[in-house]
């Protein structure tokens, strides 16, 4: 009968790296393909395949962070307004990780993002998470949003912002319970740490007084938004790293506002109130009393936006932008993932050329991207 073999004490597996080497790889070689300049990729390949075998991840060069950042926006297959991938400002503030700083920087980045009304896309990154490390989170879904507030049963507000209110509402902010009352800005440092909420100054929020270029009285109605959209809930994952404070923003395009913001029933609702006061006949929905408030409400939009002198696009002049930026890829030989339902505008989608057409299929794994933040 044969001598039984026992196997020898098992030695523990290597931890999985925190950053995947792979994607760190994809990402340097991209880098290098696009940016011919920075030269031959294989010394930098070695040096992050050994910061990540020595640390469990890697710091970006800021030129990788710079380019890698423009990528995620020209992949966002949400996102019409790509055309303008290149001109978007990064800023690198990956350095910064405490709450205090991230909210001084943060209002930084609206006030050079709204630029007097001339809006600029701009992105500013804060420390990344890192193995055992997780970063500072910013709360709020926009660095600007309106607060929604209960009152007999009903929302004064955005009820797009009422949990957020409710949250700083417990946290200590006073609040003045009306329409269009910007949210403070709430930061966690760490996982179960009580958040800190910050007001946002005065010069931080610029808002954009809406009225009607034929109907006067639609100034009494005392809508206003706020001019630049900077989203704060989403991780910039770049080569495997990622950010989880990574506020960005382009500019508004109008049906934004006026189809969705203050339109959706679940938002501000406001196009029943519009029909009453434009006289429409609302007592069938073949009337069309919906669509033709709508469009009035877009129009007050775009007026009101191009007389403040604030950076706004209409949903047709998006549209054929949009489809110039996909000529521009494929001449270059690179596909342009698209969501249709999200790049067809939700006003007049059958009359812009963006809805004529297929284009390339959206793949959940491409990166650089802007991708649906984890919970801590």
């Amino acid at each position: 009968m044969p001598t039984p073999h026992w196997p020898g004490p098992q030695l523990p597996s290597a931890p999985a790296p925190f950053t995947d080497p792979d994607r760190a790889a994809e990402f340097i070689r991209q880098f290098h393909r696009e940016q011919p300049a920075a030269g031959d990729p294989e010394p930098r390949l070695g040096a992050v395949r050994e910061e990540i075998d020595r640390t469990g991840s890697y710091r970006h060069t800021p030129a990788e962070l710079a380019y890698g950042a423009k990528l995620a926006w020209r992949n966002a297959a949400r996102c019409i307004g790509r055309l303008y991938w290149r001109s978007l400002v990064v800023r690198d503030l990956r350095h910064l990780s405490a709450a205090d700083d991230i909210a001084a920087e943060c209002f930084e980045h609206l006030r050079l993002a709204g630029n007097g009304g001339r809006i600029r896309p701009v992105v500013s990154v804060f420390a990344p998470d890192r193995p055992g490390r997780p970063a500072a989170r910013i709360l709020n879904q926009q660095l600007v949003r309106y607060a929604g507030h209960r009152v007999d049963g009903a929302v004064v507000g955005d009820p797009a912002g009422t949990a957020l209110a409710a949250r700083a509402r417990e946290l200590g902010w006073k609040c003045a319970e009306d329409r269009f009352e910007a949210l403070p800005l709430l930061v966690q440092e760490r996982p179960g740490e009580r958040p800190r909420w910050y007001e946002l100054p005065d010069d931080t929020t610029l808002e954009v007084p809406l009225s009607h270029p034929e109907h006067t009285w639609f100034a009494e109605l005392g809508l206003r938004w706020y001019a630049v959209p900077a989203i704060s809930d989403m991780t910039l994952e770049i080569g495997g790293v990622r950010y989880p404070t990574a506020p960005f923003n382009g500019w508004y395009m109008g049906t934004e506002i006026g189809a969705r913001n203050l339109a959706d029933a679940d938002r501000y609702d406001m196009l029943g109130t519009v029909a009453e006061r434009l006289g429409l006949d609302t007592s069938s929905d073949r009337t069309l009393w919906r669509d033709r408030a709508l469009v009035e409400l877009n129009i007050a939009v775009l007026h009101s936006f191009q007389e403040a002198g604030v950076t706004i696009a209409d949903h047709h002049t998006e549209s054929e932008r949009f489809l110039k930026h996909v000529a521009q890829e494929q001449r270059l030989g690179r596909p342009t993932p698209a969501d249709w339902s999200w790049i067809v505008p939700p006003v007049s989608g059958g009359l812009t050329p963006v809805y004529h057409r297929y284009y390339d299929p959206v793949d959940p794994e491409q990166r650089p991207a802007f991708l649906a933040r984890e919970p801590w």
